[in-house]
């Protein structure tokens, strides 16, 4: 029984689909997407903003393929690539073929928009033959013509209708290797939409607020929405859409999952808003933080508090923490014990060098059990 039942997200059931080597739905963690926005034929500068988006910890990383030139490129880009690449696909079948020849982990489509059945059914073939999933991608702007008569306007029903109608598509073809997507830019209307959707299915979701906005708005009206689902249990891998860097997105999406404890990675900062009592200067110490911090993988949590209000308390939960005192008098708690002061010199770096002393502990001490396990198993 959890100690915090408040905490637990019971996650609805979905089947398993993967995506190259990463699983989706099925329990497996929740990935964390996002997408290139270079020029896919520019080889180069796709293949540096894939490695970037790699290293900030997307899971998977979805290239546009709007042309020939485009899927020409993608086989190099897939080869160089250490996470699964989706091809993004509008319209043309064509192209959804050539991107399951050259590799692509998945291709991002809509059926209803590739053309007649026969077209689906040599998308379909070639999905198989080459061991590639699909996600059927709605969106509110772009419904069926016919939906919009019939319902008047984009809404969940709507919406829904055209997810399932498409799965059908690719289920009578005897083809189940798919996820669904229902976005929205409008947060009532996704949330509603995937609330509807994961009721009269169980295949895995991709969630999203489609073109959310900038780093700031765009972040926010994710978060509210996605962290919805998630709290609900809803969805299996994620993208937060952002007109911004999409590293933003990456970075953005991991906080929304460790916000929920759906997962964990890196260091997760709790720190004060600062006001008048704070003994150094927390807004400036947080960001050099962050930002000397933002290599870090290993699951670790940093408390930074202004001044004894709060301080203690929250350093008795994290991992490592600092709380001002008085003048280049702070206090260092490790494991929540208090364990040594310092002063206002050097303290960023002080801070960055307990965090990476303690990794490495966590690190020797995993490579240690997993040693002690294979021991074992050697023995049995």
């Amino acid at each position: 029984m959890s100690l915090r039942p408040y905490r637990d997200i019971a996650r609805r059931h979905s089947r398993c689909v993967q995506v190259g080597n990463v699983a989706v739905g099925g329990g497996a963690p929740i990935t964390v997407q996002s997408m290139t926005n270079t020029v896919t034929s520019d080889v180069e500068a796709t293949m540096a903003q894939v490695a970037a988006l790699s290293e900030a910890g997307a899971d998977i990383v979805r290239v546009s393929c709007p042309d020939a030139a485009a899927t020409q490129a993608l086989a190099e880009i897939v080869t160089a690539a250490s996470v699964p690449i989706v091809a993004d696909i509008h319209f043309h079948y064509r192209r959804a073929i050539e991107a399951a020849e050259a590799g692509a982990a998945c291709l991002r489509l809509n059926p209803g928009n590739i053309g007649s059945r026969d077209r689906v059914r040599e998308v379909v073939r070639a999905a198989r033959d080459h061991g590639c999933s699909m996600r059927i991608g709605v969106n509110a702007g772009s419904l069926e013509r016919e939906l919009l008569e019939k319902y008047g306007e984009p809404c969940p029903e709507a919406m829904v209708e055209s997810a399932l109608g498409q799965a059908r598509w690719l289920e009578d073809e005897d083809f189940h290797e798919f996820k669904i997507s229902v976005k929205a830019s409008d947060v009532f209307l996704a949330v509603a939409a995937y609330r509807q959707l994961a009721a009269a299915c169980d295949h895995p979701l991709h969630l999203g607020i489609t073109e959310a906005g900038g780093a700031v708005s765009g972040t926010v009206k994710s978060a509210i929405g996605l962290g919805a689902l998630l709290w609900e249990g809803i969805g299996d891998t994620i993208r937060v859409s952002l007109s911004a860097d999409p590293v933003t997105e990456v970075r953005a999406g991991f906080e929304i999952l460790k916000a929920l404890d759906l997962r964990r990675r890196g260091v997760t900062v709790i720190a004060c808003p600062s006001c008048a009592r704070q003994a150094f200067p927390v807004i400036e110490t947080v960001a050099a933080l962050e930002e000397r911090l933002a290599h870090i993988t290993t699951p670790l949590t940093l408390s930074i508090i202004g001044c004894v209000v709060n301080g203690p308390g929250e350093a008795r939960e994290t991992d490592i923490g600092l709380t001002g005192g008085g003048p280049d008098n702070h206090l260092v708690y490790l494991a929540g014990v208090e364990d040594h002061k310092i002063d206002d010199a050097g303290l960023v770096g002080h801070i960055v060098e307990l965090v990476e002393q303690r990794v490495a502990e966590i690190k020797a001490a995993q490579s240690d059990a997993e040693g002690s396990a294979e021991k074992l198993a050697q023995a049995s």
